[in-house]
């Protein structure tokens, strides 16, 4: 490999023979230890004692193109991290799947053969598994998080797997450094903990040298990463993808799922609280939703473009740490998606499914995304070790609903009796084994690939800044402060202070109010310096579209209101007020001090939905507190009560409330503003719940 071509990750220096990526001291093979960063290290090598010249980039056909099967070192990496875990997944391992279908409402017939984006109004069956990332399968169900986004299509062409993410870009820009950014975000392994936490040493430090997660770090810290329901999120393909026509052009697409329901997130002080009332909070409200014919919907949109205008892009739409705005490219809407159907066994297809990128049909292919690339080999990889066997797809959660027929035999738990002489092709023995069809089997695009192998990062992936500046100065004021703290909050768990300050250094070339207001946050006596950059950052206008309280719906379809009563409460009020929210398209659920009821007023005893101390109000969307004088008073000692109303107004909920109601929150010392509003007047309360009181946050807490 002495000819090999090698950079860092800015792209654009050369290493020196022997050098470290990062530009240290040199690491010799053989085991010597050498001097790097102030500290004696033995040299990096694979398994069989090779020293690696290069740890941070696949081995490439040219700078920009495909990796390479002979690449052994990424492939004994990878294959070793796919491995690590049996039977649970690595990653992605806590999650909810449904049944639903696609159907295509335009057709892409002029871009693409595959049935699927070509026949208008079909219907073909899917499903649909979101997931959380770091924690394990018994983790909880809302931490700060990424939510993994996959949909098997059951085409007539065979499965399509689609399997993204709810944020657009991701943390890398080559599949090799996978395994070191989830050993890193992982439990530390001298202590089994944080359990799906970021907020910890290993994780920040990773960050820190890795300038290109710069970009998903905005999101990360953003309320992306709080959603309030899975059917709130959106879904993203992430990488570029080729679709092909039937004359063999090919156009790049990227593929876009939004929720009919619109964004919702909640507040990170909600969101703890909510894992300590509910651990299983997001697959409930899933499951209620599909029980009571409430199904879950998306949008199916995709972003469609040529190499003549990515090349006139102001970044590598093949670096997976970079998105294409919308104001760019605008999103052009196919299809929809349905959840209409829960599992019949969570283990059976929840558990077992199995989802590869590489699973495409005729039409779709594939980009040289170096991300993309390693990811086509180690989710086939990862399936095998995890299901235990090459005849995965014999399960029927993985099995195509089209005819299927190879001459692929035997292996661990084969279910199938393969008959015949015949195991092989071509043969002439066999009147009816499958044969190669030509016209229409899968084609890959022709593409032609020129240049110098190596292990080299290409210099349009040298801008790591940009695009995280855009995302952060397209947000409301509301959501940047929410970064900012969560940064906060985030850091403050990391003991080593070296790693702080390199976070916010990197923050400085992102903007530098929000550096600042970080560096306070953590009280630093004095800014870190930026660290150098190996590309200019880029002014990018603001793109609105990244924003969630811009986008969000002012609905309270798919949302929830809870109301709190006790003995002596006012039954017609209750009533009004639950026909109001129902109306809105609320689910409305009543709260008491017994999960037996409550008398009323007239005297009728009232069915509950739930006790007190078991359903809180950060569990609900807006809250009526309905009590009577006694009702108040009997409640003015329960802490339950005192934090019903308390957390609602922090949370920025709208209450409504009549005079005891009003009573109790005097007594709990909450405020009043124009989200709490007199129970009887109902449209107000209503018109106040489709939303949160934004403007109420800087009298609540302390936000960097």
């Amino acid at each position: 490999m002495s000819n090999e071509k090698t950079t860092g990750n800015s792209g654009k220096r050369k290493q020196e023979k022997g050098a470290a990526p990062n530009g240290d001291a040199q690491v010799a093979a053989g085991g010597e230890l050498h001097q790097i960063a102030g500290g004696q290290h033995p040299a990096l090598t694979t398994n069989q004692g090779v020293a690696l010249s290069d740890n941070q980039n696949s081995l490439r056909a040219n700078p920009r193109g495909p990796t390479l099967l002979e690449d052994f070192i990424f492939r004994d990496k990878i294959t070793h991290f796919d491995h690590e875990r049996i039977p649970e997944r690595i990653v992605h391992a806590r999650a909810t799947g449904a049944h639903g279908f696609f159907e295509l409402t335009a057709s892409l017939k002029q871009y693409t053969t595959a049935r699927i984006l070509t026949e208008l109004g079909e219907k073909t069956p899917v499903f649909t598994r979101i997931s959380t990332v770091a924690g394990g399968a018994g983790s909880v169900d809302t931490p700060r998080d990424v939510r993994g986004f996959a949909v098997k299509f059951y085409t007539k062409e065979g499965n399509w797997d689609l399997v993204g993410n709810n944020i657009p870009v991701f943390f890398i820009q080559d599949a090799i450094k996978f395994p070191d950014l989830i050993h890193a975000v992982k439990m530390e392994p001298d202590r089994g903990f944080p359990q799906s936490a970021t907020a910890h040493d290993t994780f920040w430090d990773y960050i820190s040298l890795t300038p290109e997660s710069m970009h998903m770090v905005m999101w990360i810290m953003s309320d992306r990463t709080l959603p309030r329901s899975l059917r709130m999120i959106e879904g993203f393909g992430v990488h570029s993808f080729r679709l092909i026509n039937d004359v063999g052009e090919s156009t790049f697409v990227k593929f876009h799922w939004r929720p009919k329901l619109g964004l919702q997130s909640t507040i990170w002080d909600e969101t703890v609280k909510i894992s300590g009332a509910d651990q299983d909070f997001h697959r409930r409200d899933m499951f209620e939703a599909i029980a009571a014919g409430n199904f879950p919907e998306w949008e199916f949109a995709v972003q469609l473009f040529t190499q003549e205008e990515a090349d006139r892009f102001p970044f590598d739409h093949l670096d997976a740490t970079k998105l294409i705005p919308e104001e760019l490219v605008p999103l052009k809407v196919i299809g929809r998606m349905v959840l209409d159907r829960w599992p019949n066994n969570f283990f059976a297809e929840t558990e077992q499914v199995a989802y590869c990128p590489s699973h495409v049909v005729p039409g779709i292919d594939f980009s040289n995304d170096p991300l993309l690339q390693g990811r086509l080999h180690s989710y086939h990889d990862t399936q095998l070790s995890r299901l235990g066997s090459p005849n995965f797809h014999q399960i029927p959660i993985n099995a195509p609903k089209c005819p299927f027929s190879n001459q692929q035999r035997d292996g661990h738990m084969q279910m199938e009796q393969p008959k015949g002489r015949v195991a092989y092709e071509p043969n002439s023995l066999s009147e009816n084994s499958p044969r190669e069809t030509p016209a229409h089997g899968f084609h890959s695009a022709a593409v032609t690939e020129t240049g110098e192998k190596g292990r080299i990062r290409a210099e349009s992936f040298a801008d790591h800044y940009s695009q995280a500046r855009q995302f952060y100065r397209s947000q409301t004021v509301y959501e940047q402060a929410h970064i900012a703290s969560a940064l906060v909050f985030e850091l403050s768990k990391v003991e080593h202070v070296h790693v702080r300050e390199a976070i916010v250094g990197h923050l400085r070339h992102i903007e530098e109010d929000l550096a600042k207001r970080v560096a306070a946050g953590l009280a630093f006596e004095k800014m870190p310096d930026a660290p150098v950059t190996s590309s200019p950052v880029q002014e990018m206008a603001p793109s609105p579209a990244l924003q969630i309280i811009g986008k969000m719906k002012e609905t309270l379809i798919g949302r929830s209101i809870g109301i709190l009563i006790t003995n002596g409460s006012d039954g017609a009020v209750i009533e009004r007020i639950k026909k109001a929210g129902t109306d809105a398209g609320a689910a409305v659920k009543i709260v008491a001090p017994k999960v037996g009821g409550a008398k009323l007023d007239t005297g009728l005893m009232l069915a509950v939905d739930g006790q007190l101390a078991g359903m809180p109000s950060v569990l609900f969307d807006a809250i009526a507190v309905i009590l009577s004088d006694e009702g108040a008073k009997a409640l003015a000692t329960e802490s339950a009560a005192i934090d019903f109303v308390r957390d609602a107004f922090g949370h920025l909920k709208a209450i409504a409330v009549d005079n005891g109601g009003l009573a109790l929150l005097k007594i709990a010392n909450v405020g009043h503003d124009a989200g709490v509003v007199d129970a009887n007047d109902r449209e107000a309360f209503i018109a106040a719940a489709k939303t949160r009181q934004w403007d109420r946050e800087k009298s609540v807490r302390t936000l960097a």
